[in-house]
């Protein structure tokens, strides 16, 4: 048996879609359910002052390559985004929308799919309406939602409380006080959990 953790990720990130799907397979196998963290990596970069490796052009080339060696290694269906960088931040807000009305679940997973599984322009919200019908999110009162006060706030305050546990990029993993970076950490959070 072990302890559920958290884990902080965004739909912008292929490692966070990565960790996702090897976290699906920890839940399976040890009847666990893992605390998923929305946040904005936008924001979260802007507070540690670091520049996302997609902007800058020989990381970018190495995390396409990367990527599709993990999802290879780990049998994972990948495609990297045509469209990438996918913005993210309404989705992200969506994300405690979903959170609200307990299809967290279901909107993750079809959100992560659409990126970096099925290749689409989330930047179109014609697709993005499409998507929430699947999962039965009104879209018309999701479109209010994510614009609204206490939704900004609460994803501002999420990815703040990310900051201030040094929580500096996604997908990061944190229980017992510590913080894990990578999806290629997971094997060294499994081994905190067990604790």
């Amino acid at each position: 048996m072990i302890k559920s953790f958290q884990f902080y990720y965004d739909f912008v990130s292929p490692y966070s879609y990565l960790a996702h799907k090897e976290i699906k397979k920890i839940e399976e196998k040890f009847h666990i359910k893992i605390n998923y963290m929305p946040i904005f990596l936008g924001g979260l970069h802007k507070l540690a002052a670091i520049q996302a490796p997609a902007f800058i052009p020989l990381k970018a080339k190495f995390m396409i390559r990367d990527c599709k060696l993990l999802a290879e290694k780990n049998d994972i269906e990948f495609k990297f985004n045509s469209y990438f960088p996918i913005k993210s931040l309404n989705l992200m807000r969506g994300a405690l929308i979903a959170e609200q009305q307990e299809v967290s679940n279901e909107y993750v997973n079809i959100f992560f799919d659409a990126i970096w599984k099925n290749n689409l322009d989330l930047n179109n919200i014609q697709l993005i309406e499409k998507l929430l019908k699947k999962i039965n999110i009104p879209s018309n009162k999701f479109l209010k939602d994510i614009n609204n006060t206490e939704t900004k706030e609460r994803l501002k305050k999420k990815t703040l409380d990310a900051f201030e546990k040094g929580i500096f990029g996604v997908p990061s993993f944190y229980i017992n006080n510590k913080m894990f970076f990578g999806q290629d950490r997971l094997q060294f959070v499994l081994d905190e959990a067990k604790k």
